[in-house]
């Protein structure tokens, strides 16, 4: 169980919010917050944010962990996602090994901005903070990045759910080789697998923490059943009628380019995969303000999730590279679904029934993790009143104490997004590469601000990345702006290119984008200023001969404490 020591030992008491070790809205003002109960270190850094204590703090750092875990979805990430890398260049590990560089750099410099704004629109709440201060370029780049990693969230949930939906119909069509799945029954079942996912996520925080830990324990759990299944189960000789059990190693890394493109572009492009695959690492951030220890506890597990998910997503494409026998079989395939088609290429018919159904499960609840983070997105946003109807979704319900207004207007979005199904596997498959550029461009405008412009005056959380900060935050807008072309470069070209093998990234991602901007320059740039305080003038009355939290009475972690999640005072540890 987390202790958390009070900063403040009676009402009646002040924060100085210049005191407080925090850059936000409300410094530089003089500012003193009047509080009337007790209040513990997460409080008093919400309330220097500018912003109420509304959710209840009941995520500790295994379940916030276990939300990003389930979120990031190894098992039905790479299942959803190998018609992105393996029927790209083949099943080479090798796009993981170099992918996970960049995408490492970019979840450490995202972990930094957590821990110094920990707060669920932290990556928006962080750029207006980070930006020049004079002009409206800082309110600009806000709504930017809030509409960007907006998309990211209500278009998480949505492409799991159809990637679920895909392998439940494909292990059908692996048991009856008569039955073909219309896209009428697609949608039926991923819409119906949107609306469990939105109750679920309706449900208190303490609820869906639990639901969580075992979706994520699960997760990992069957990652690894399947992991030695592959190893243990392989009876590809049998069932290919090929000589050896494993490829050698000149097979397993080879490079099968199998698109119109040079190998390089096409090395590159296989990224898509590994970068869709790993994107979930970000969750932690929007589950801020509902984690205890959040200064601490939200980077550490942004880090634990993106480096878990990197060794093992390595580790599991490693196998799969050894063991797959017919890359082109697979990218033809009847099933409607490559993973389960490479299934059956190397276990036997139980265990590939097997397999499937553990991946189908872990799908779920990725789908279900997906859905919180993007309701908590929602929420935050919403209490700025960036989107339309704001004091709808940023509402929370007195029963559940969550954002379920968020939740189910999500969820809405979420089903007219499925409704691509209909105009054809390639238009439906935009909504994973929209999720990864739209991420991507969320996570490094605040990086390239604070390496560039505020590198001088960033203030820097208890977690952060000291000399390194600079360096790995070069790396990470380095491989973004690479990668953000390629994203939306389609596998065809010439007359090979036409309608159905365009990639329509660009008119899924770019023009929601386009819309947005328009609106800002059209009515928003009158009134919106960025993030905004929802504290009223009640908070800031004058108090004479008060108590002040001072730098000193600060709660501050000790090295053991923070080890521990014990939180002591500066004064009690000297």
């Amino acid at each position: 169980m987390l202790r958390f020591s009070p900063i403040v030992s009676r009402a009646g008491s002040q924060i100085d919010v210049d005191q407080l070790h925090i850059h936000s809205i409300l410094s530089n003002q003089g500012k003193k917050i009047v509080v009337d109960h007790d209040v513990d270190q997460d409080e008093a850094v919400m309330l220097a944010l500018g912003y109420k204590q509304e959710f209840k703090r009941e995520f500790s750092l295994f379940s916030t962990f276990c939300v990003s875990f389930a979120v990031l979805g190894l098992l039905p990430s790479i299942a959803s996602t190998m018609n992105y890398g393996t029927l790209v260049v083949g099943a080479s590990p090798l796009p993981w090994i170099i992918a996970m560089i960049g995408v490492g750099s970019v979840a450490l410099s995202l972990a930094e901005i957590a821990s110094a704004y920990p707060t669920s629109g932290g990556l928006y709440y962080a750029t207006k903070q980070l930006a020049p201060q004079e002009g409206s370029i800082g309110a600009f780049l806000s709504w930017t990045v809030g509409w960007s990693n907006w998309i990211v969230q209500i278009t998480g949930a949505p492409s799991i759910d159809y990637g679920c939906a895909c392998m439940i119909l494909a292990l059908r069509t692996y048991q009856n080789s008569d039955y073909s799945p219309s896209k009428g029954e697609i949608y039926g079942l991923s819409f119906g697998l949107m609306i469990i996912d939105s109750f679920i996520s309706s449900m208190p925080t303490k609820w869906i923490a639990w639901f969580n830990e075992a979706g994520s324990i699960s997760n990992m759990a069957f990652l690894f059943v399947v992991f030695v299944m592959l190893l243990a189960g392989n009876d590809r000789m049998h069932i290919m009628d090929v000589d050896t059990k494993f490829n050698t190693a000149g097979q397993a890394f080879a490079i099968d380019n199998q698109t119109d493109w040079p190998n390089g572009v096409a090395f590159l492009m296989s990224f898509l995969g590994v970068i869709w695959a790993m994107s979930g690492y970000d969750s932690p951030f929007h589950l801020a303000e509902e984690t205890a220890n959040a200064q601490l506890f939200t980077p550490r597990a942004i880090v634990m999730t993106a480096g878990s998910g990197g060794i093992i997503g390595w580790a599991f494409m490693f196998v799969i590279a050894f063991t797959i026998v017919d890359v082109n079989a697979i990218a033809t395939d009847s099933l409607g679904q490559p993973f389960i088609t490479y299934l059956a290429q190397v276990l036997p018919h139980n265990m590939v029934l097997a397999a499937a159904a553990l991946t189908i499960i872990s799908s779920f609840f990725m789908g279900q993790a997906c859905m919180v983070a993007a309701s908590r997105v929602t929420y935050a946003y919403s209490r700025d009143d960036c989107f339309p109807l704001s004091f709808l979704w940023k509402q929370v319900n007195p029963i559940t104490d969550t954002p379920v207004n968020a939740v189910w207007g999500n969820s809405l979005i979420g089903v007219l997004l499925l409704l691509l199904i209909f105009a054809g596997e390639v238009a439906v498959g935009a909504l994973f590469s929209v999720g990864a550029i739209a991420a991507f461009i969320s996570f490094i405008i605040p990086v390239f601000l604070k390496i560039t412009v505020a590198h001088n005056h960033f203030t820097r959380g208890p977690w952060n990345l000291g000399k390194l900060s600079r360096p790995i935050g070069i790396v990470s807008v380095a491989f973004v702006a690479l990668m953000t072309p390629i994203l939306c470069i389609p596998y065809s070209k010439g007359s090979d290119l036409d309608v159905l093998s365009m990639n329509w990234t660009v008119a899924v991602y770019f023009g929601p984008m386009s819309i947005s901007t328009l609106w800002y320059l059209v009515s928003a740039r009158k009134w919106f200023k960025g993030p905004k305080s929802n504290l009223d003038e009640s908070y800031f009355q004058s108090m004479d001969n008060s108590e002040y939290i001072s730098g000193l009475e600060q709660a501050v972690y000790s090295k053991e404490g923070a080890e521990n999640g014990v939180e002591v005072s500066e004064k009690q540890s000297r």
